[in-house]
């Protein structure tokens, strides 16, 4: 697949303007300032195609990306504190609108979780939703390079405790910074992509 080979379609403020489900979809998913537009950007070699900010929040719709036989979903961060109630209200509802729909071909959640730190409630409220409703994820741990290798060790250690089944999940270290694990979450959507195909040809 040509990484490169990626644009923006368009954004949705609210779950009832989603469009009707056409292709395989696959969705990243994190709290505010996880970095999530920074790893989309580094997975698909750009600079803005997902637009980072220095605020925390500044995604608040879903974007859509045609590639090549799917789309990439960016969910709007979750978490950050200094919106208002109602706003809050809105994100959540958009999330949970398009995650509980069940008419999606939702392929793959990356959630995304710092690896600095432990996860936040809202990160293990996420994952044990994925968890209960049986929607396939990968977790990216994010923002490695700012840690050394023994602290590295010790919060993979201590992700056991913290994220739940975390020794069953599949896990990507990542770094936007020296692109560690970009490589793996590529061939992971490519895999994604390629059963997809092999589906389509068995309907055939």
């Amino acid at each position: 697949m040509n990484f490169n080979n990626v644009k923006f379609l368009t954004s949705y403020g609210t779950s009832s303007q989603l469009p009707k489900p056409s292709r395989i979809e696959i969705a990243f998913s994190g709290h505010s300032n996880v970095g999530k537009s920074s790893l989309i950007n580094k997975i698909f070699n750009r600079k803005s195609l997902a637009r980072v900010s220095a605020t925390p929040g500044k995604t608040a719709t879903i974007n859509f990306f045609d590639f090549e036989n799917i789309f990439i979903v960016d969910l709007p961060g979750y978490g950050y504190a200094k919106v208002s109630k109602s706003e809050k209200e809105r994100w959540n509802k958009l999330i949970g609108g398009y995650l509980n729909d069940t008419t999606r071909h939702l392929g793959l959640v990356f959630q995304l979780v710092d690896m600095r730190h432990p996860p936040t409630k809202d990160d293990v409220t996420m994952i044990n939703f994925l968890i209960d409703s049986e929607i396939p994820f990968v977790i990216a741990l994010t923002k490695a390079d700012k840690l050394s290798r023994t602290k590295r060790g010790e919060r993979m250690e201590a992700f056991k405790t913290e994220i739940p089944c975390f020794e069953d999940i599949r896990c990507v270290v990542f770094s936007a910074e020296t692109g560690e694990g970009a490589d793996e979450i590529r061939e992971i959507i490519e895999d994604i992509a390629a059963d997809e195909f092999a589906e389509e040809g068995e309907e055939l």
